[in-house]
């Protein structure tokens, strides 16, 4: 994946993801579903300029969702966590 916004493809601005965001140090992004934890580091490296101390991911299956008699699934996505090294400024994307 050249384009680094084919990797991450938007914050997730959540209170859980601002929370961690502010006391952990921790970003938390939707990302592609078949980028792996490498491409996800050097995309918030590249495009945030800070370090990453570590990177966790997570697939989270589509919910059935329903309208009247009309039935479907949401698609399945990818969150990651990056954790940033101590000494690093925290980007502002989340302003509440």
């Amino acid at each position: 994946m050249p384009n680094l916004h084919s990797v991450l493809k938007r914050p997730l601005v959540t209170e859980k993801g601002v929370t961690k965001k502010d006391s952990e140090r921790t970003l938390c992004f939707e990302v592609a579903a078949d980028a792996n934890k490498t491409q996800i580091r050097q995309a918030v490296q590249t495009l945030f300029k800070v370090k990453v101390a570590e990177v966790r991911t997570s697939t989270t299956a589509g919910k059935l969702r329903r309208r009247g008699r009309f039935a479907g699934y949401r698609a399945d996505w990818k969150k990651a966590y990056v954790k940033l090294k101590a000494g690093e400024k925290v980007p502002e994307y989340a302003e509440i």
